[in-house]
């Protein structure tokens, strides 16, 4: 029985997870899914309704039978030879979509997360729609290419701008962030452009400090986000080198409605950021089925790659090998004093 980690082979969160899934005598195959086709393999064959066979790179050969767990890791795309040109390119990639990753899809382990659950997951007008019914406090919100709608929807509430997708584009060998921005009366007497395309507008929820949640499986693991800039006030991702991060406790209800959530997005892992009141109520804003967690476990010591690897050990029940995480009794999961 082994473990798969789909991830870039420069990921030093999957580093972790080698190492901490070999303490626990795990056999652990890592694939950059970038290799393929030059240095990664498949050979796969259906039998008895399961795909048998192999996936070969240069160093080592991995039974597909063998997989129990896969953790994916933000891999790589596929890389396909320069020769190709761009239609031979994207028909290359589809059929590797497809192929291979139809292959690895199909195999009966416990996925941290499946790559469909992922994918649903990303869309946030429904992931923002399901945590609401799951009993989660959530903000208005106004998805439109309308500039008439923006602004009648500014006039009721103070209301910022925010991106569905990445919030950076490479742009002539430069990065451009579009981080969470508030309007003021220049942005609404100016929205040429706004027809384009879908944008997504919410009224702002009134800030003492914000959070980021991690479930894995029944863990729940929480840390409190501590802003010193203007900017890292709105937007806490501005403020990487001045934020401070403690490990705190979310209320009762907000953990019983983050299992909820869990379970209707069939996830078994989640790193979900909240804002907290000085009231102290804690509003929603979004789910990443794939959140990065490394910098948190460095500032407070949250036990999050030890909590994955235990459960990618564990592997597959037979709930979670249809994508069903496991939802107990709630738990506060694991807490320890700040480092």
């Amino acid at each position: 029985m082994s473990v798969l980690i789909l991830a870039d082979e420069h990921d030093p969160s999957a580093d972790r997870m080698v190492l901490a899934l070999n303490e626990r005598g795990a056999e652990v195959n890592r694939i950059d899914t970038g290799w393929f086709p030059a240095q990664l393999n498949v050979s796969a064959r259906l039998r008895g309704g399961r795909w048998t066979g192999h996936l070969t790179t240069p160093a080592r050969t991995i039974d597909l039978e063998d997989i129990h767990a896969v953790w994916y890791r933000s891999p790589r795309p596929y890389q396909f030879p320069d020769s190709l040109n761009s239609a031979e390119e994207q028909h290359a990639h589809m059929e590797g979509k497809y192929g291979l990753g139809g292959v690895l899809m199909s195999l009966p382990a416990l996925w941290v997360n499946h790559p469909g659950r992922i994918a649903g997951a990303a869309y946030k007008p429904y992931q923002l729609a399901v945590a609401s019914r799951c009993g989660l406090s959530v903000k208005d919100t106004l998805v439109t290419n309308s500039a008439d709608s923006v602004r009648v929807f500014a006039a009721e509430a103070r209301t910022v701008a925010k991106m569905f997708g990445a919030i950076s584009i490479v742009e002539g060998g430069q990065r451009e962030f579009a981080h969470t921005s508030p309007l003021d009366a220049a942005d609404l007497a100016d929205l040429r452009g706004i027809q384009v395309t879908a944008h997504q507008f919410q009224h702002w929820a009134c800030k003492e400090h914000e959070a980021r949640m991690f479930v894995v499986g029944d863990e729940i693991t929480t840390a409190g986000i501590y802003s010193h800039t203007a900017s890292a006030y709105i937007d806490w991702r501005t403020g990487y080198g001045t934020n401070t991060y403690r490990l705190i406790d979310a209320p009762a209800g907000v953990i019983d409605a983050v299992r909820r959530l869990m379970a209707e997005l069939r996830l078994n892992y989640g790193a979900l950021d909240f804002v907290i009141g000085p009231d102290g109520e804690w509003t929603f804003l979004e789910i990443n089925a794939g959140g990065q967690f490394g910098w948190i476990e460095d500032e407070t010591g949250a036990p999050i790659t030890d909590q994955l690897a235990d459960m990618l050990v564990k592997g597959a029940s037979s709930e979670q090998h249809r994508g069903v995480p496991r939802v107990g009794r709630p738990r506060a999961g694991t807490r320890r004093p700040a480092a």
